[in-house]
């Protein structure tokens, strides 16, 4: 056997050169980078490249009005040349800038959610703080030399902005707002026996969905005469957790990241609504598919998603999924959330916003900052609104001729001006004063996505004829604060410290790794000669 000095100076000597190798290659990745400035000047004679990651659903009007704004502000400043890039999905998109940041090739501009920016600026200086731009007199909003009619600090929805906050500044602009709205049969309330309150309450919708569970002998249900029915549908199920704890004024979490949703509010509604599951009276997105699917072919009652969803709801939706065959003639109405309270309405408000990344070039993030701002000229701003349910974020764009004869159209349906579409805009602009929104913090993500999974599990637990009880969901507390290490979120907060320097990169967990099992060998080694000593 080889001396205990021998092989600890080899296993030292490995150790030593893996160190190495990992140092070099760490050397890889990106540089942290200066705090933005704003320059005194734009030099209009310098080309800048910049890139756009935006999210789009297939919808070529969409793509569209995303195109021909980067040609209209090509046209103006013809220095600067953008190339988008589309994504299908807002977590694709949150996924690749995590990626890029580690290798400093982040976008110059991308469509995100405040949520997703918090992680984002684990990073030093990832993030462009745009107060400064606001208000800058030249190239900031409404700014001397801004070559396009720029709305004003003041022309954006002050709601909407306040959103864009993380602390005490805006690391966003709003680009598009929506809320939820329930998409309701009203054919089928009536032909149950009841009618259409003036607002939503969740005991008018248990209630309905429980009665139009009813089955005829032949195991069709009654209502509809089919296989198929799911009184009720939610799309979104974190929104649900959400909307249903602040209705009751309970613990979500608080601005500074302490996780407040483990507690017995969270555990009632979950019971309720995994009661509702058990009768087969609610289903969820995930786990059935989409809610407008049902609705059209006559499957749901209620149907929760988003007000930019409203294209696909109803009869005559312009972007139904389903084959004519399959669709069922009824009314669609549209109703905000269900409340518990309807004299103290709350309801949740979302959409994307607009982020800026740091460069080295303090002139290619004023050139960023420029087409970023153009995105809020009313021509962009309604163009877009108009292609779903959505709302723009300017009270410029708001108040305009054009989208004031676009909101209040009263003429035959088409495309541009389908019914649902326009009932579920203005059900946002009625009801701005009773949106909110949840804080902002590193792992506010992760939060909101449990939120959502507490919900999914009972609901799968229920369908899968398993028992939800208070151990049960006990059990779900535990298991889902450890998938989303919501733990770790909550001893940053306990110390006053919620900022998350992010993962530890690879190289630091190989060399740890590594580190450890060194000492566990040598450890061995070092027991077992002793063993082997005391025998002798």
């Amino acid at each position: 056997m080889i001396s205990l000095k021998k092989l600890v100076s080899s296993i030292l000597t490995f150790t030593l050169s893996i160190s190495m190798l990992l140092t070099t290659a760490g050397c890889h990745r990106a540089e942290a980078l200066d705090e933005f400035m704003v320059p005194e000047s734009f030099d209009m004679n310098k080309n800048y490249e910049i890139t756009f990651w935006a999210k789009n659903d297939t919808n070529v009007t969409q793509t569209a009005v995303y195109n021909e704004a980067v040609e209209n502000f090509e046209k103006l400043y013809p220095n600067i040349h953008v190339t988008i890039r589309f994504y299908t999905d807002y977590g694709k998109i949150y996924n690749d800038v995590i990626t890029n940041i580690a290798t400093g090739t982040t976008p110059n501009v991308c469509i995100t959610y405040p949520d997703h920016i918090a992680t984002y600026m684990t990073g030093s200086n990832v993030v462009v703080p745009l107060d400064e731009l606001f208000n800058d007199s030249q190239y900031g909003l409404g700014g001397s030399e801004v070559l396009f009619d720029s709305p004003s600090y003041y022309d954006i929805v002050p709601e909407f902005l306040n959103e864009c906050l993380i602390g005490t500044k805006h690391y966003a602009i709003p680009f598009m707002r929506s809320t939820e709205a329930c998409y309701v049969n009203k054919d089928f309330v009536e032909a149950l026996g009841y009618q259409m309150p003036d607002t939503l309450t969740w005991d008018f919708i248990w209630e309905v969905s429980e009665a139009a569970t009813a089955k005829n002998n032949d195991g069709t249900y009654a209502l509809n005469g089919q296989k198929t029915l799911i009184p009720f549908i939610y799309k979104s199920t974190d929104n649900m957790m959400i909307q249903m704890l602040r209705q009751k004024g309970a613990g979500y979490s608080t601005e500074f990241g302490s996780i407040d949703i483990f507690n017995s509010t969270t555990r009632e509604l979950l019971n309720e609504i995994g009661s509702h599951a058990d009768t087969g009276a609610f289903s969820t997105f995930k786990i059935s598919s989409y809610p407008a699917n049902f609705l059209n072919a006559g499957q749901c009652i209620f149907a929760i998603d988003s007000t930019a969803g409203s294209t696909w709801m109803g009869t005559k939706a312009p972007n139904c999924d389903i084959s004519k065959d399959k669709l069922v003639e009824f009314e669609t109405v549209v109703y905000p959330v269900p409340q518990y309270d309807i004299n103290n309405p709350q309801m949740i408000s979302q959409g994307p916003s607009i982020c800026i990344f740091n460069k080295d070039d303090s002139g290619e993030v004023l050139a960023s900052w420029l087409f970023a701002s153009f995105l809020l000229t009313n021509k962009v701003q309604i163009g877009y609104s108009e292609t779903e349910g959505y709302v723009p974020v300017t009270l410029k764009a708001q108040n305009s001729d054009e989208y004031q004869s676009y909101i209040n159209y009263s003429g035959e349906e088409d495309t541009l001006h389908y019914s649902v579409k326009l009932d579920a805009s203005a059900l946002l602009i009625n009801n701005v004063n009773n949106t909110f929104v949840t804080p902002v913090f590193n792992g506010s993500a992760s939060l909101r996505n449990a939120a959502g999974e507490l919900i999914e599990d009972v609901v799968k637990s229920k369908r899968r004829h398993q028992e939800v009880n208070d151990d049960t969901i006990t059990q779900l507390f535990e298991d889902v604060n450890a998938l989303y290490r919501l733990d770790q979120v909550g001893i940053a907060s306990a110390t006053g410290n919620i900022e998350d320097l992010g993962p530890m990169p690879q190289t630091a967990v190989i060399l740890l790794t590594t580190l450890a099992v060194t000492w566990l060998l040598i450890g061995a080694y070092v027991v077992a000669d002793y063993i082997k000593k005391k025998k002798q």
